[in-house]
Formats: structure tokens, sequence, C-alpha cells
């Protein structure tokens, strides 16, 4: 079984996240119980309900980032890159007549849309990986079939 696939600066990302999570927020969430604790009955204490439950959230975000990072495999580009793949920023024209859209192309755990991130899996991603400058790809979307352009590849932004 193949791992998640990452580039190198979404494994960065991850790492350090872990880190803030595994050595300030556990901390701080820990101090936040303790003096939830000191108010007494816990049974009518929101403010420790509330810190047990950021805790509970940063002990599963650790645990799922400690999983990612387990098997994940970084994307390496090629010298000189002339398809898609997992790293490249890529630039395509809606033939319908709409504008120019750029996407980078992730792996799933970095794919991050509002960011301009999409994963490798997402419809648009699989249409396009393996594709080079000039091709016409169509994409299956929830609204139906759509043709764009590859204008430009290159890496990623």
């Amino acid at each position: 079984m193949t791992g998640t696939i990452l580039t190198k600066e979404g494994m960065a990302e991850l790492e350090s996240e872990l880190l803030h999570l595994e050595t300030v927020r556990r901390q701080e969430v820990a101090k936040r119980i303790e003096e939830a604790r000191s108010f007494g009955d816990l049974s009518e204490n929101s403010e420790y309900d509330d810190a047990k439950n950021e805790q509970g959230w940063i002990e599963s975000r650790i645990a799922e980032l400690k999983h990612i990072l387990d098997g994940a495999q970084v994307a390496e580009l090629p010298k000189r890159i002339s398809k898609v793949c997992i790293g490249t920023s890529v630039t395509l024209k809606a033939l319908d007549g709409g504008r120019e859209v750029s996407y980078n192309i992730v792996g799933s755990a970095e794919a991050e849309s509002t960011k301009g991130n999409i994963s490798n899996e997402s419809p648009i991603g699989s249409a396009i990986c393996g594709r080079q400058k000039g091709d016409i790809v169509t994409v299956v979307t929830p609204r139906g079939e759509k043709k764009f352009e590859i204008v430009s590849v290159g890496a990623a932004k």
C-alpha cells in the first residue's frame, strides 16, 4: 500500500503543525483544564467542558497527522517539467469561453481549493495529471463535462 503523496512544502507544513500541536497547544489546553478545575464543580463547568473538547480535537489531529506523515512519500519533480504532476502549477483555459484558472497540484492531504491547491485525485487533478501544455482535457464535474486547454505547466508557486 502506498502512503500519502505530499509536496516538500506540504510535508514541512504538516510537520510544523504537528510540532506546534504537540508542544504549544497541548500545554495551553492543559493549563486551561487545570484553571477550569480550580473553579470547583465540574458538572456545570462550561470552561472545563470546552477545554476538554479542545483537548480531544488536538489529540485527534495529532494522531491524524502522525498517521499521514508515517507513510508519506514526497513527490519529486523532474528537472525538466513538461507534464502535470504533483508539485506542478498549471493554468487551464475553459474552452466554453471561460476565463483562465491556475492551480497547484498537490496530494490529497494538502488540498485546499481556497488557496488554489487541488488534489491529484480531484476531478480536475486526475484529468490533467500526466498531460502537457496544449492538451485538451475533458473533466467530468457534478454539472457535466467541461473541456479545458492546458495553457502552461511549471513548478508550483
